[in-house]
């Protein structure tokens, strides 16, 4: 939770000497500009170049935007376009090349590239900080305010902050670490944990090799130019302390941060040919399923693990979406779901975690909080979706959850004993508190039953758990997708009783999500072999991101989205859209056969079973520092991505000789014409999505026409027999024609595609 931090009695030399600098009349004088109401002045000090940002009688910041340690020389240059100052300093150490820009939308912004250039090979020292509060007479020391979120681990280089006295507002930090992948491979450094602080002194700290009798890391060559900063300050002049309004401004302002970064491109993903791959691997792998009481049971990790509820319920509703997509259940599905009842105890009511004949090296009576709800879930999904046997289930199992909740006080622990409650392991030892976000998918499943029986009880119990984390504010997140599931509850309730602050609470839920989010692109290690970009910190203290949490984040959403409407945030918009348009990208390379050999780590967790590169199921993890893949192991029940990704993202068009692939979710396809469709995108108002027409087996792309709303001509990017790639605008209408299918002359029929294993590398 955050807390009021006000200037200690210890400080540190860095403080004490901006404070003299600034008491002895603030440097010498090097260029000014306005970013909005704010001015700002660049000045030069003993050892630092700055850049004072005030608000004329609420304070400012100090932002610093070179260390030199010892004697320079600064000059200006001359500006390129969108440039507000360009300068040069030289120095013992080099050369810096510091440019500000501003930028005018709703919110101001100030942006700060630094380059440096090294004057002989060297390795750089410790470097200090580089933001710091000023009060109305230019001295830290005498400010208070409140660190709201900070970088954890290698997520976003962020800290949000709120400036209270004197009242110069939120402040939004953001790092643009990808700018400085150069200096990470260069050093041996990370960016984990670099932005941040304690008050008043926030902001980057440059990771630098741990000095010792034999340093690590290498040095900087000396003469080749290096990134060492790339600072982008957003500013909102009033900052209610309300947990749901410092929410709602953190997103919009890490979306204004965010449209100012050069965005990494995301290619066309194949996801119908992955889904029939890992359909016919889950069906015929001996290492994929095993058999008990006449049943098959798909393994948790290749040919390993016991087999388990939310298991067995994740694959089924992904084979469930693949087989309503199709028009043809898959057999699989019915045979697994065949043997869900196995896990119903009907002495306590509930699905268990594990089959009654699990081996003794379990305990058979644990079960992980949120393992009680999210099976149930994605039973409701299938009860909602008209299946009498998920329905019975579901409703026979409701009521056990709602006693657990209510045992609890909707307060849960992490693990605890099915049988009486007892708690087995109480917090996380990373924050000291415990599923902090469990009550969000006990909320959507509470709704789930409100939907199915209409009893208000049901109603009450979601509101309830809602209501219960209600001032967690930026800790609500222990596990991804149990937050993301969170905001879509807050979103249905809103929808449900028309109250405004289930909408705005679900921006607490958001804020956390995107807090633990990676907006930066890694080329550290073997991540060079995959992507990394809005990819989400499975756990609250996990190193790496997970497919499951991904592609669960990403149905949540969904069902966010389609609940929202006008009302809903811009910028929050725009974050989920973008998030979900790069799981579709980056979600595949989770497959091992999509990494070279050399990226996947050759051993496993003990007890997750191994890595067979031919087999279509996801490893769990991957990691922004580039450690070797699928260290944790190959999660077969991280398999439904395939079939969830697929099914959002193609739409057949009845009678075309293609289908349609779009990475945003397409709000509504209206058929104009017997060659013409209009389509609707829910992205953001700036952004881009990818769009293209795909040929269907034993056919001929058409000449196709596509335009925006106003009639203006979308040119494809890219063509072949296959396909036609465009870009288009993220957001609104799009009309679609094209030209009627023409006859083949005999003897020339299209040749069917080979159905050959997907694959990809990084170019």
């Amino acid at each position: 939770m955050a807390t009021l931090a006000q200037t200690p009695e210890i400080t540190t030399p860095y403080v004490l000497a901006l404070r003299e600098m600034l008491r002895k009349g603030g440097g010498a004088p090097v260029a000014t500009f306005a970013v909005g109401d704010l001015s700002v002045d660049i000045v030069t000090g003993a050892d630092s170049l700055w850049a004072l940002i005030r608000r004329e009688g609420r304070g400012g910041l100090a932002l610093r935007a070179a260390y030199l340690a010892g004697d320079f020389t600064c000059e200006r240059e001359r500006r390129e376009p969108g440039e507000a100052v360009r300068l040069r300093i030289r120095s013992a150490l080099g050369e810096h090349r510091v440019v500000f820009f501003t930028s005018m939308e709703a919110l101001e912004r100030l942006r700060m590239t630094v380059e440096f250039t090294p004057a002989a090979t060297m390795r750089l020292p410790f470097m200090p900080r580089d933001l710091y509060p000023l009060d109305r007479d230019d001295d830290p020391m005498g400010t208070r305010g409140c660190v709201e979120a900070r970088q954890r681990g290698l997520n976003s280089g962020i800290v949000y902050f709120r400036l209270e006295e004197p009242a110069f507002g939120n402040i939004l930090y953001f790092q643009n670490l990808t700018a400085m992948n150069d200096y990470y491979r260069l050093t041996g450094t990370t960016p984990e944990d670099v932005v941040g602080g304690e008050w008043p002194e926030l902001g980057h700290l440059l990771p630098t090799p741990k000095q010792g009798s034999v340093p690590s890391g290498d040095p900087l060559p000396a003469g080749r130019p290096v990134t060492i900063s790339d600072a982008i300050l957003v500013f909102r002049h009033q900052a209610p302390p309300q947990e749901r309004e410092s929410a709602r401004q953190f997103l919009q302002m890490l979306g204004a941060a965010y449209r100012l970064l050069d965005l990494p491109r995301t290619d066309y993903r194949d996801w119908m040919k992955r889904a029939e791959w890992t359909l016919r691997d889950l069906a015929e792998a001996p290492a994929a399923t095993i058999e008990h009481y006449g049943h098959p049971y798909v393994h948790p990790y290749t040919d390993s693990e016991y087999p388990d509820v939310m298991v067995q319920m994740s694959i089924i509703s992904a084979l469930h979406d693949w087989g309503k997509w199709q028009g043809e259940m898959p057999p699989l599905k019915g045979e697994l779901q065949a043997g869900v009842g196995k896990f119903y105890d009907p002495r306590l009511k509930t699905l268990r975690r594990y089959l009654p004949n699990v081996g003794d090296d379990k305990n058979k009576d644990a079960v992980d909080s949120w393992y009680l709800y999210h099976p149930m879930l994605n039973l409701g999904k299938l009860a909602l979706d008209g299946d009498a046997s998920a329905r019975a289930l579901f409703l026979k199992s409701i009521d056990f959850g709602i006693k657990a909740a209510h045992h609890f006080d909707y307060k849960w622990p992490i693990q605890y004993d099915v049988t009486d409650f007892s708690v087995i392991t109480d917090v996380a030892e990373a924050d000291g508190r415990g599923q902090t976000d469990v009550g969000g998918v006990y909320a959507w499943v509470m709704l789930q039953a409100f939907e199915l029986t209409d009893d208000k009880r049901f109603l009450d119990e979601a509101r309830a758990a809602i209501d219960a984390a209600m001032g967690l504010r930026f800790n609500v997140n222990y596990q991804a997708n149990l937050t993301a599931w969170g905001a879509a509850a807050c979103m249905r309730l809103w929808r449900i009783t028309n109250e405004p602050v289930y909408l705005e609470q679900s921006y607490v839920y958001l804020g956390s999500f995107f807090h633990n989010s990676e907006i930066w692109e890694s080329r550290l290690g073997h991540a060079v072999h995959y992507r990394n970009f809005l990819g989400v910190t499975c756990l609250q203290d996990a190193p790496y991101m997970a497919i499951y949490e991904c592609f669960d984040s990403y149905m949540a959403f969904e069902c966010y989205l389609d609940d929202s409407g006008p009302d809903l945030e811009p910028a929050a918009r725009m974050l989920i859209a973008e998030y979900c348009k790069y799981a579709l990208d980056r979600a595949w390379y989770y497959y091992p056969d999509a990494l070279p050999v050399e990226a996947i780590s050759p051993k496993q967790r003990e007890s997750n079973g191994y890595i067979d590169r031919k087999l279509s199921f996801p490893l769990e993890d991957l990691y922004a520092d580039g450690q070797p893949a699928g260290q944790v192991g190959q999660e077969i029940y991280g398999a439904g991505a395939a079939f969830v990704f697929a099914t959002r993202a193609f739409h057949d068009v009845e009678g075309a000789a293609f289908r349609i692939y779009c990475d945003h979710f397409v709000r509504s396809i209206e058929r104009t014409g017997d060659h013409a469709l209009t389509l609707t995108l829910d992205g953001g108002e700036t952004c881009t999505a990818s769009f293209s027409l795909v040929r269907r087996k034993r056919a001929r792309l058409p000449e196709a026409h596509l335009t925006t709303a106003g009639g203006d001509a979308l040119r494809p990017h890219g063509a072949s027999a296959d396909r036609i790639d465009y870009r288009v605008p993220a957001n609104g209408r799009i009309i679609l024609t094209w030209e009627p299918a023409t006859k083949r002359h005999a003897g020339s029929p299209a040749s069917p595609r080979k159905l050959s294993r997907p694959s990809a590398t990084r170019e």
